[in-house]
């Protein structure tokens, strides 16, 4: 479970940077954080289900 939070807290971190440093209007602004904090949580949830049916 802390290896979730920290995904999020790195990715709304992250995300919120990309938001702020992006070309363009406030809103436009937030709709790119908000894309891209989705993006990095449900790309690692994705690869995470992917790499638990390896055996190691």
């Amino acid at each position: 479970m802390i290896h979730f939070l920290y995904l999020i807290g790195f990715a709304l971190f992250v995300s919120v940077v990309f938001g702020a440093i992006a070309a363009g209007s406030t809103e436009e602004k937030v709709k790119t954080g908000v894309k891209s904090f989705a993006q990095f949580v449900l790309v690692s949830l994705v690869l995470a289900w992917l790499l638990y049916f390896i055996p190691w």
